[in-house]
């Protein structure tokens, strides 16, 4: 396990600049073998906290991406229905039993492994990243937790799988609906807010080290600005570092210096038709004044 004091370097040589509170979450999570809910507006960078784990622990991620709708098959196992198919007709006419075909082609060479599944079924410990698991109803929500209780399936056609390794489990939400206070209990919480100004300049270097460090500290300053304004979509980190690398890769030096260019490659940040029209160029000459 991975001291804690030597997490945050470790996620910053794996390209994630983590806080102490995030650092102490993931040393908590590995400590006490618990899955991590992470829970923050769009963008923030939640996923990106499993993909940086994973290298890490130089394991393979595995992510399940959650969608209204999803049930138990499309997140840990199907059978290739197709290949039972032609199996059943090659066996036509063998002479073989009912119960002899059924032990056949209900076995391992049929069976098609989804996220939840060949989470449990690694020799070494992935990282299994259940995304935006506020998406999918209660009902699976239910299912997940028994999952994660237990750490292995029962396949009715097959038989009960045990986890050859226990995977580290992260899981994200958008607040789009209220998870259960039983998966709340399961898990360590932690909270990801958009990074303050310092981390998102030293999120942009990171991520562009070619960049001036002047203008990634007068760019995380203005999109700091610019999330204070009524907008419909805030612009997460994503979207800070297009922007960086549209105004570096255009010569820019200082928004000051260059407010038109600024104000013409906003398009980076504002998603929407709405937030466009909202921030006019006397908007963003406003904000840019603020602008150290």
């Amino acid at each position: 396990m991975i001291p804690r004091a030597a997490i945050a370097s470790q996620l910053a040589e794996a390209g994630y600049v983590a806080d102490r509170d995030l650092s102490t979450a993931l040393w908590m999570m590995d400590h006490l073998s618990r899955p991590l809910l992470i829970e923050g507006e769009p963008g923030v960078g939640k996923t990106e906290v499993a993909k940086a784990l994973a290298k890490v622990h130089g394991c393979e991620l595995i992510r399940m991406q959650c969608y209204e709708g999803l049930d138990a098959n499309s997140a840990l196992y199907e059978w290739n229905y197709q290949r039972q198919l032609l199996a059943i007709k090659a066996r036509e006419g063998s002479g073989a039993t009912v119960g002899e075909i059924e032990a056949q082609i209900f076995s391992e060479d049929y069976l098609l492994e989804r996220p939840l599944l060949a989470a449990i079924r690694r020799e070494k410990s992935p990282v299994l990243l259940v995304d935006e698991v506020d998406r999918a109803d209660e009902e699976f929500e239910a299912f997940l937790l028994e999952l994660l209780s237990d750490f292995q399936v029962t396949i009715p056609e097959f038989r009960t799988i045990a986890a050859r390794s226990i995977p580290r489990v992260v899981l994200t939400s958008n607040g789009a609906r209220e998870l259960s206070d039983a998966l709340r209990r399961r898990c360590l919480y932690h909270y990801l807010d958009f990074p303050d100004v310092d981390r998102e300049a030293a999120i942009i270097l990171m991520r562009l080290p070619a960049i001036d460090a002047s203008l990634a500290l007068q760019v995380a300053r203005m999109v700091g600005l610019l999330r204070k304004e009524d907008l419909r979509k805030i612009p997460g980190v994503a979207e800070t570092l297009d922007w960086a690398a549209t105004l570096a890769g255009l010569g820019v030096e200082d928004l000051r210096a260059a407010p038109e260019l600024v104000f013409e490659t906003l398009i980076a940040l504002l998603k929407t038709q709405e937030d466009r029209a909202r921030v006019t160029r006397e908007v963003a000459d406003r904000i840019l004044g603020k602008v150290a």
